[in-house]
């Protein structure tokens, strides 16, 4: 597989967690640039080909990094968000994404390697620099937080009961 090739099918994966990560569409254009570029350059000694995806991510990972210590992170907004009146699933991804914004990073980077990059928990481990089992567990509770933060308090006071 040639480096093309494989920028070609993981590109959109790429930006969307950087992204994630930097939270502004320029910043995420220019961190996704910056580690092709990267990569680019070190592919020739890339040892295990089946690893290009989770080496890519790590590559963006790494790379947002290195930026946010340049650049101050860019302030969200929620409150700025314009969003139908009506429509109950635009409110709802609203206030997933609000949830996902207020997870601790220790638990809502696991969770984004997981859901956009369809990583295993070992290969995230890896990228983080945490074991599996802590990988587990970080996407567990991140997964109970987002439950608590999204279910209405009624249904949780149900859940409780039963």
């Amino acid at each position: 597989m040639s480096f093309e090739d494989l920028v070609r099918e993981h590109a959109a994966a790429l930006f969307r967690y950087a992204y994630w990560l930097a939270r502004d569409r320029h910043q995420a254009e220019d961190v996704v640039q910056e580690a092709l570029v990267r990569g680019w350059r070190a592919f020739p000694r890339l040892r295990e080909r089946a690893a290009a995806k989770a080496w890519l991510f790590s590559i963006v990972r790494n790379e947002h990094l290195r930026a946010a210590g340049r650049k101050p992170q860019p302030s969200v907004a929620f409150e700025d968000a314009e969003l139908p009146d009506d429509d109950e699933s635009a409110s709802f991804g609203f206030e997933m994404r609000e949830a996902l914004m207020a997870l601790p990073p220790s638990y809502a980077e696991p969770l984004a390697l997981q859901v956009l990059g369809g990583f295993s928990c070992a290969e995230i481990a890896a990228m983080i620099g945490t074991t599996e089992g802590a990988t587990m567990t970080r996407l567990t509770r991140a997964r109970h937080a987002l439950r608590r933060m999204i279910t209405p308090a009624s249904a949780q006071e149900k859940s409780k009961r039963l």
